[in-house]
């Protein structure tokens, strides 16, 4: 199977099941924010995340459908944090993926509440028996635990807040690196994480995972602030130039547009060479060179 060919299979399995966990149990009026939540969760999206969840499982030895619930946790929270970015109090962004944000499709309110909504339904998937009881209650916990941290103030909600700290602020090299190891790299590398965990990997393996999901976490960024300056909107799927329009430094604006276009294939090349403790990578190492050239 090819890399767009696995990476489209497990876009279609994870959609199809996220739209079985977005579905009010019983219709008491509430539709509403299931509808706000579904738009954004199936707004399309590479799927990086869950892909990662399921494709270190599967080379781990581990069964993707135990690894499943996991990855739609995942992309829920992944959502959550789309939804709260574009906010007006936070990037102020009209698009993403090509569609008008949340909130500016249901309202300000409406849009934090979806947020919110997915974050605890994120939780409430991966804890529930129904959903993992191919998954050992030891390794369900570890799961659970390790999905809190890199989403919480130590994580992914750390790295927002030194975003906006950053913004009309000139940084230091080092203080980039770790907002965006906090803001992005925290979910990429528990991606990593959650599919070692419940494929049983070695902790050799474990180690690697996270260095592959390291570079490429880096890599996604750089590529990210390389795109909002060169980039096309729709095929960016957002608006461009946002990031010199909010005064934030970025990696061109530290390092140069050649020197970040360097970086990103260093980086790619450096997550692939991180991969030797598997027999079969499967399609992670293309994957990760693929993220050096794409365009949204």
């Amino acid at each position: 199977m090819t890399l767009n060919e696995r990476l489209t299979a497990y876009s279609k399995l994870v959609e199809q099941q996220l739209l079985t966990y977005i579905q009010p149990e019983e219709d008491k009026g509430q539709g509403i924010i299931y509808e706000a939540c579904r738009y954004s969760a199936m707004a399309g999206g590479k799927r990086l995340r869950p892909a990662l969840v399921l494709e270190f499982c599967r080379v781990c030895g581990g069964d993707q459908q135990a690894a499943l619930p996991f990855a739609c946790a995942l992309e829920m929270i992944h959502t959550y944090s789309l939804i709260h970015d574009d906010l007006p109090c936070m990037d102020d962004d009209d698009l993403r993926r090509g569609k008008p944000t949340n909130h500016k499709v249901y309202g300000e309110a409406t849009a934090v509440l979806a947020g919110d909504g997915l974050l605890n339904l994120a939780f409430e998937t991966a804890s529930d028996p129904k959903n993992t009881a191919m998954v050992s209650a030891e390794t369900q916990v570890q799961a659970i635990r390790a999905l809190s941290r890199a989403s919480g103030m130590d994580g992914m909600i750390g790295g927002q807040v030194l975003d906006m700290a950053a913004e009309e602020t000139r940084i230091s090299l080092d203080q980039l690196k770790t907002l965006q190891e906090l803001k992005t790299g925290a979910l990429i590398g528990v991606a990593a994480q959650l599919g070692c965990l419940i494929g049983h990997a070695s902790e050799e393996q474990m180690a690697a995972a996270l260095e592959y999901a390291r570079c490429i976490g880096l890599a996604f960024q750089i590529q990210d602030d390389i795109l909002d300056i060169e980039g096309d909107a729709e095929t960016f799927g957002k608006s461009i130039g946002s990031d010199a329009e909010n005064g934030k430094s970025t990696y061109p604006s530290l390092l140069g547009l050649e020197r970040c276009h360097e970086l990103v294939h260093e980086l790619s090349q450096q997550a692939v060479d991180a991969l030797t403790p598997f027999t079969d990578a499967g399609i992670l190492p293309e994957l990760a060179l693929s993220l050096a050239d794409r365009q949204k």
